[in-house]
């Protein structure tokens, strides 16, 4: 029996993995995927109750006719199930979608349960997930755990930030009016900027107003036990006086102490960033909502909040138990009022957006065999709610009217314009005007979970002669980058960034998404240090990073390229290591600058260049060497015991009777010194650069090095624990005589430990006995 439970926000699925760990953790195993496909068939193998997002969701359960574990789910939850409406959820719509049809299929029945905010149309999703009558439960919004009391507050000023300062006062005013006697009082403003500047207006009201502290619950003494660990200044300041704040740019560590000061009564308000509503457990008595909307850097504009962001804003006024209500405040822009008026006391409905981005979902149901012809790809259609939604509100899908005749031509036009996309994308063919099959573009866009649109640039971008300057432009074009914020000032940092980096970028335009992930990767592998939003686009453009080179290796492979495959693979542990391919390979070392690099490169008994030369010396030479500290060596010595030592042996299979044009099969056998290792696996990478855990990869490939254009023959990706034995099968040379190969053993995570040899083979005559 396995349970999934799908949080459409990352932060909603690590919040309910913590909880369920310490809930069922006695009883059950609880895990959550992380997005790596084979460490996540291992989770879904061990785990009974499943976390994880409709994303990765949707890229391990795309091939559930060959995976049992996901035929075996009984319970499948979906929270937040109005999310359907917001950009992202045509990915959740797909699996639900699909959990249906496996159920339908296979004739067992999966469960599903969904939860979601007050709806207007709760019945078609309701019939959609297959809900009777008697399983359906939709309450008013006003329906809640503890009654909530809703002011809106108009402000009638028309430029953004003079509106925010404007709203600063009535913020504290709504604080000393709406939570009396200490009760939590929670504050959301649109960026961290706004968190640190309204936390300081907070302080200063209520020390120019109250003489003294008086959201300030403990003792000041107490509070400066707890801040001497706090990293930044401004946060210091602020919770002596009793306000915190909290945004993605602060450290774990201080998010986490704020939290709990907040939480444990020792400060009575927090100010959060609008996205820190996803999550995190903040219960208050008074929510603010310190303006409604936040510049969309794809728009150049400020927008609204989606009502769904609001919403759970607001839910964050309720604490069953201790309060008989909770209250909110809502601070927007005067022409806006009205309409909060509306949609906040009334039940709103949602529509599919499905429509927009069936592209890739279509492209991967014809590579795992669901969809083999245009009939299958409109009955398919048929399982979505966007198929349900279509003669109930048939403007806005853009419907000419609502008989069974144009029903049946609308997704007939439909499915033709998708194919007809991914037919000139080369990703599927159709045959007979009927029949599709996958082409290798298509498979190897649904396999890395990219888009159709990424993979046709890559195959028309990439040529033989393309370098690392060129790569990492192709890399930084891919549509998963589009979706980069472009906030207001940021050009000008970019185009510093650009002007320092070691690759300049032809014709830049300075807000463009694809220029801004080509100047982060470029500060990543130059160790330049950027800060606040910058760094979480940094961060998102890397977690995106390994499967795109991955499909771009698998792109330059189908065109036979050798030395363009193994520059790809040197820019992924480029990625992995935040380092650049001509730096010194000990960079990789804790502790390690390039003056420290260079001493070990002129070290007079004999120079050290790699890793292995270091790990050779004796524990007093390297303490001469490096005069760093016992604890810092210590580290240098984990990072030893952590590095792939692997030994390559390889033979070529009846090696005496190969002739012309033969297949060659040759026979690869990896083992690993895990002697030093403290358990049996190997775990994750030593990347400290890198957002987040990496589990180490290796390609194998064969090549032909001789001549100019060089031929990659036979590519395998490998993952190694302690030993691999893997095959690798090329065609022998068409002309009979001796003749050179090479094998290439690749890292995707280190530099410095990849390995090569020659070998021969002896091309007999086709035709010679």
């Amino acid at each position: 029996m396995r349970v999934v439970y799908i949080a459409p926000i990352e932060a909603l699925a690590k919040e309910r993995f913590r909880d369920w760990s310490k809930k069922f953790g006695e009883f059950a195993r609880v895990v959550e995927l992380t997005g790596e496909t084979a460490a996540d068939l291992k989770l879904l193998d061990k785990g009974e109750i499943i976390i994880s997002t409709p994303e990765k969701w949707d890229a391990l359960s795309r091939r559930w006719k060959q995976r049992k574990h996901i035929q075996q789910v009984s319970l499948f939850i979906v929270d937040e199930l109005h999310l359907i409406g917001s950009e992202k959820g045509h990915v959740l719509e797909v699996v639900v979608s699909r959990m249906r049809r496996i159920s339908s299929h296979i004739g067992s029945n999966i469960r599903i349960v969904a939860l979601s905010a007050s709806l207007g149309n709760a019945k078609d999703l309701g019939e959609w997930i297959g809900a009777t009558s008697h399983g359906l439960f939709n309450f008013p919004p006003a329906v809640r755990p503890v009654p909530l009391e809703i002011h809106i507050q108009g402000v009638d000023i028309a430029n953004f930030e003079a509106r925010m300062q404007a709203m600063a006062k009535p913020t504290y005013t709504a604080i000393t009016q709406h939570a009396k006697s200490g009760k939590p009082a929670l504050v959301f403003v649109p960026t961290r900027k706004h968190a640190r500047l309204t936390a300081l207006d907070l302080c200063a009201y209520s020390s120019a107003e109250a003489g003294g502290m008086p959201f300030l619950l403990g003792s000041t003494d107490e509070m400066d036990t707890f801040i001497g660990g706090v990293n930044e200044e401004t946060l210091q300041n602020t919770l002596r006086c009793g306000v915190g704040y909290l945004h993605e740019g602060l450290s774990d560590l201080d998010q986490e102490l704020v939290t709990q000061l907040f939480l444990g009564g020792r400060i009575q308000v927090c100010v959060a960033s609008s996205t820190m509503c996803w999550g995190r457990s903040l219960p208050a008595h008074l929510v603010v909502v310190m303006g409604t909307q936040y510049y969309d850097g794809r728009e150049s504009a400020h927008t609204d909040y989606p009502i769904t962001d609001l919403l759970q804003m607001m839910g964050h006024a309720s604490r069953p138990l201790q309060d008989s209500s909770g209250k909110c405040v809502i601070l927007c822009h005067a022409p806006r009022k009205e309409y909060y008026k509306k949609f906040l006391f009334e039940a709103f409905p949602v529509e599919s957006h499905l429509h927009h981005f069936l592209h890739d979902h279509m492209n991967a149901e014809v590579v795992v065999g669901v969809v083999e012809n245009k009939q299958d790809a409109v009955d398919y259609l048929t399982w979505t709610f966007m198929y349900r939604r279509l003669n109930k509100n048939p403007n806005y899908y853009n419907l000419q009217g609502v008989s069974h005749r144009h029903l049946s031509d609308h997704l007939s036009e439909l499915i033709e314009t998708v194919l007809n996309d991914l037919e000139s994308s080369k990703c599927v063919s159709v045959e007979e005007d009927m029949y599709l099959k996958p082409l290798n573009l298509g498979l190897i866009a649904a396999y890395y979970y990219i888009s159709y649109t990424t993979i046709e640039r890559f195959s028309s971008m990439l040529t033989h002669k393309t370098k690392m300057k060129g790569l990492l432009e192709i890399l930084a074009s891919a549509s998963e980058y589009a979706e980069l914020p472009t906030r207001p000032g940021e050009e000008e940092y970019i185009e510093r960034l650009v002007r320092h980096q070691r690759f300049s970028i032809d014709k830049p335009k300075y807000g463009d998404p694809h220029v801004k992930a080509n100047a982060l990767l470029q500060s990543h592998f130059a160790r330049h240090t950027v800060v606040g939003n910058l760094a979480a686009d940094q961060q998102e453009i890397l977690l995106s990073a390994h499967r795109l080179l991955q499909a771009m290796v698998d792109v330059i492979s189908s065109s036979g390229w050798l030395t363009l495959a193994l520059n790809a693979m040197e820019l992924s542990q480029m990625v992995t290591q935040g380092m650049w391919d001509r730096d010194s390979v000990l960079l990789q070392l804790p502790h390690f600058t390039k003056d420290l690099a260079r001493r070990c490169l002129e070290n007079k008994e004999k120079p050290i260049e790699s890793i292995f030369d270091l790990a050779e010396m004796s524990a007093d030479e390297m303490r001469d060497l490096l005069q760093l500290s016992n604890s810092q060596l210590q580290d240098i010595g984990e990072f030893f015991k952590r590095f792939p030592n692997v030994d390559m042996a390889y033979e070529v299979r009846e090696g005496d009777d190969i002739r012309a044009g033969d297949n060659v099969t040759l026979q690869v056998t990896l083992e690993r010194d895990m002697s030093n290792l403290p358990s049996s696996e190997v775990g994750p990478v030593h990347a400290p650069r890198f957002p987040k855990p990496k589990e180490e990869g290796w390609w194998l490939v064969v090549g032909d090095a001789s001549g100019s254009t060089k031929q990659l023959l036979a590519i395998k990706r490998v993952a190694l624990q302690k030993r691999a034995r893997v095959k690798l099968e090329f065609t022998a040379a068409a002309e009979p005589g001796r003749k050179d190969y090479m094998i290439y053993l690749m890292s995707d995570s280190y530099l410095g430990c990849d390995q090569e040899y020659e070998f021969t083979v002896d091309v007999k005559d086709a035709g010679a006995d």
